[in-house]
């Protein structure tokens, strides 16, 4: 069997930070993976506007109660479950993706963890690993023997993608598509379906 490996935001799910951004008006949290390649230089300016804004944890949390996924979503992951193992591998945090990991039924889920102080706000973040997605994709393969395909949209996910035996880029801004154009891109599910079809067949041969 092959294991799926997914990026959530922007794959599953809406960015997390573009909806608190709408919601508490401040355009600096617009900022995404998909625009800042450096993920630690991202984060560390999040957290310096949640400090200024006085922003805390459950602000954030309350944004996310409102999300849900992406039209197609469900029907996709079924069809995933039927053909794949499923791993959901994310740079969020288990203080973010919880309540949306059960609107989906629990997948496996590989993320971080946030410092949070007694008041509430966000003082740092704890990475599971360095590279925590390129290098599940790679236990999977060398030490586990897994055939892997792995989809995402973002800067963050390229090492994941060429770490895996077939790395696909779903709805990747332009940007992104012009620095890795070796990826094959779906820009919606059914593409996403055709691309992990073409790659187990390949894969199995």
């Amino acid at each position: 069997m092959i294991t799926a490996c997914l990026d959530m935001e922007g794959v599953l799910f809406p960015e997390i930070w573009i909806n608190v951004a709408e919601k508490t008006g401040i355009e600096e949290l617009r900022l995404t993976t998909r625009d800042v390649s450096d993920y630690d230089e991202l984060m560390r300016h999040r957290i310096l506007i949640l400090e200024k804004r006085g922003i805390t944890l459950k602000d954030i949390q309350n944004v996310i109660a409102t999300l849900r996924p992406m039209e197609g979503v469900p029907e996709f992951l079924a069809w995933l479950r039927d053909n794949f193992q499923l791993v959901i591998l994310s740079d969020t945090f288990y203080q973010f993706a919880m309540p949306l990991m059960a609107q989906i039924g629990f997948p496996a889920l590989f993320c971080h963890n946030l410092d949070i102080d007694d008041r509430g706000m966000i003082r740092g973040y704890t990475l599971r690993q360095p590279n925590a997605k390129r290098e599940v994709v790679r236990v999977l393969k060398e030490e586990l023997k897994m055939l892997t395909i792995a989809m995402g949209d973002s800067y963050n996910d390229t090492n994941m993608l060429a770490e895996a035996h077939q790395g696909i880029l779903f709805c990747p801004p332009q940007n992104v598509v012009d620095e890795f154009p070796h990826f094959p891109v779906a820009w919606n599910y059914e593409d996403a379906k055709l691309y992990f079809e073409d790659a187990r067949e390949a894969l199995e041969g």
